[in-house]
């Protein structure tokens, strides 16, 4: 029997319904969660994600605030940028388009950050946040995952949950989040120095995929039954479309389908849910901002 699929489009849909009343309610005190994104270069793939985050706060009606600066530009005008988004009251969220160009510290763009902004949930204050259990910005694709997993309606006090990757952006927080006690999953975290993966991910009963591997996870490694969780998208080489390549993620997706009792697909999965907890993020931003006018 095939695995019930769980669509990120639809329950992205379903959340932004959900905001745009507290957007409107924020307009009769006369704000616009504001959102601010710095885009540094011009390649394509940024490009066009930040073209689909501004599409989607002009559908719910908030305002997008863009910056570009040249590929060459240095360190010190990013965070110039930064610090303007920061004094700017308007502005309630802040994106910085990863990566930026060689040379450039990501981390201390990330730590001119106000952390009051930060609804990417990555300065170092949010994270610390996050790790005590403290009211903070959570990343968006970790809390978008989190989101999915509920609406599926799996029981995840008690279970096993394997997290495949140990990116800052995916991996480390969903860990951290599946083992808080709202949640009170067992946490086992995979990465390159993991022997055996297969005997770790076999006994999941929830299998996060976040390394950034194609068709990592086989269905040889799936227990059945199991929630398959696919963060991964990757461009691999197809002559047969017309493009030449195709999209695929972490997961073998045709074959894990027939062992697990749910997943999610690739495109159409996770990726909704991370920009639609950016805007989520972003609009609870502008509700703290008026709550403090």
């Amino acid at each position: 029997m095939a695995a019930k699929l769980l669509d990120g489009k639809r329950l992205a849909e379903e959340i932004r319904v959900g905001l745009g009343p507290r957007v409107l309610a924020l307009a009769e005190r006369g704000m616009v969660p504001g959102l601010a994104v710095l885009l540094v270069g011009d390649d394509p793939a940024s490009v066009s994600y930040v073209t689909a985050k501004e599409k989607a706060c002009a559908e719910l009606g908030m305002r997008s605030v863009e910056r570009r600066l040249p590929a060459e530009a240095g360190e010190a005008a990013i965070i110039e940028v930064v610090r303007e988004f920061n004094d700017d009251p308007s502005v309630h969220g802040i994106l910085i388009q990863l990566p930026l160009p060689k040379g450039v510290s990501e981390a201390k763009v990330v730590e001119a950050i106000s952390p009051e902004k930060d609804v990417d949930g990555f300065t170092p204050v949010n994270v610390g946040r996050m790790v005590i259990g403290e009211p903070c910005f959570l990343p968006c694709t970790p809390h978008g995952v989190l989101k999915l997993i509920e609406a599926s309606g799996i029981r995840t006090a008690g279970a096993h949950a394997v997290v495949v990757g140990r990116s800052n952006i995916v991996g480390k927080p969903l860990a951290t989040l599946l083992a808080r006690k709202s949640v009170n999953a067992t946490v086992t975290v995979c990465h390159t120095g993991t022997r055996d993966l297969a005997e770790h991910t076999r006994r999941a009963d929830i299998l996060i995929a976040c390394a950034g591997t194609p068709e990592l996870i086989k269905a040889d490694m799936v227990k059945p039954g199991a929630c398959v969780i696919d963060v991964g998208v990757n461009r691999v080489d197809d002559q047969s479309r017309a493009k030449g390549w195709r999209l695929v993620g972490d997961v073998e997706f045709d074959a894990v389908k027939d062992v697990a009792g749910s997943i999610t697909p690739v495109p159409g999965g996770v990726g909704p849910m991370t920009i639609t907890m950016l805007l989520f993020n972003t609009v609870e931003s502008a509700e703290r901002a008026a709550g403090r006018a």
